[in-house]
């Protein structure tokens, strides 16, 4: 008998054009907010990318969390969010390496680095036994808000410091509706890219588990990847920078908190390990030395991705039932 192709809907090819404009403007829109948010507060970019431009761009991760937790299934809510860690720093800030090297501040990010690599390990330890439970969760969500006064003390501590200058450049209230309005965008493209690439996977006979674990990964970061790529087009490194940190110790902590504390989840060793270890890798080759991440550090980024993709599929195809 022949063959019958997989059948395309034009309407997945649609989606994924629409995304891109919507990528585009939304991402705009939103690089703008924050930066009025930075000027009218007299705090760093670094410090408002690191928390509101972060927290922002991780608002997709965070529904898809709470809403499969809530449903009874907070596994995808996990794999979503570690996922998501490893494109963030892997594919995400890989992509913005090949541009040129970029310049950081060590005094100001080197607190945060040391807690992006500790909370991959962090989380291994509490999935030892097969899963994390409301405890585990709690555990995640305390640590998470001990950041979060952390960073409060390091935002009045440079208040103090700082100066009032001639005001900024956009009011804030046009800022926080610039920041809404490019929230809005880019969660929207986010929702588009997920809808068509999916559609587009299912009908070539893509595993569900591969679909998640990719297309849904690299959907819900696509936020932080157009904050990050415009940030770098438009001179504003610590903006980007800040942004890939915050979310990561967003997904990791707050999100995985927050999904293992409405409902525990079931995390076998083996299915977060392959995560959690990549997670921790791309942490480890984006530690900047001197103060600099040299472009080369993308390609050994984009590798470590890669090959993250590799061992999901090839897990996937191993594990699961076709």
């Amino acid at each position: 008998m022949p063959i019958t192709p997989p059948s395309l809907a034009p309407g997945d090819w649609l989606a994924l054009l629409a995304a891109i404009p919507a990528a585009a403007l939304g991402g705009a829109s939103f690089l703008k907010g924050v930066l009025g948010v930075a000027a009218w507060l007299r705090l760093p970019k670094l410090l408002v990318a690191t928390t509101l431009a972060a927290f922002a761009t991780s608002s997709p991760e965070m529904a898809v969390s709470t809403l499969a937790a809530l449903s009874g299934e907070p596994e995808i809510g996990l794999g979503d969010a570690l996922g998501s860690n490893v494109v963030n720093v892997g594919l995400i800030l890989g992509l913005a390496l090949c541009f040129g090297a970029l310049t950081t501040r060590d005094h100001e990010t080197k607190a945060d680095w040391v807690a992006a690599l500790i909370v991959p390990f962090l989380t291994l330890a509490l999935a030892l036994d097969g899963g994390l439970s409301r405890t585990d969760g709690a555990l995640l969500l305390a640590l998470f808000a001990l950041w979060l006064a952390w960073v409060a003390r390091r935002a009045v501590a440079h208040r103090r410091q700082a100066t009032a200058g001639a005001g900024p450049a956009v009011h804030p209230a046009r800022a926080g509706l610039f920041v809404l309005a490019g929230l809005a965008g880019l969660v929207l493209a986010g929702r588009l890219f997920v809808t068509g690439a999916s559609g587009i996977a299912a009908a070539l006979g893509v595993h569900p588990y591969l679909i998640g674990a990719t297309v849904v990964a690299v959907g819900t970061s696509l936020p932080e990847l157009v904050t990050v790529l415009l940030a770098r087009w438009h001179g504003h490194d610590d903006v980007g920078l800040g942004t890939l940190l915050g979310s990561n110790l967003f997904n990791g902590l707050a999100i995985v908190g927050v999904a293992a504390t409405i409902h525990p989840i079931a995390a076998p060793l083996r299915e977060v390990a392959v995560a959690l270890a990549f997670g921790a890798l791309t942490v480890l080759l984006a530690l900047p030395r001197a103060g600099t991440l040299p472009r080369r550090r993308g390609l050994a980024l984009l590798a470590a991705y890669a090959a993250f993709a590799f061992a999901t599929f090839a897990f996937a195809t191993v594990a699961l039932p076709p």
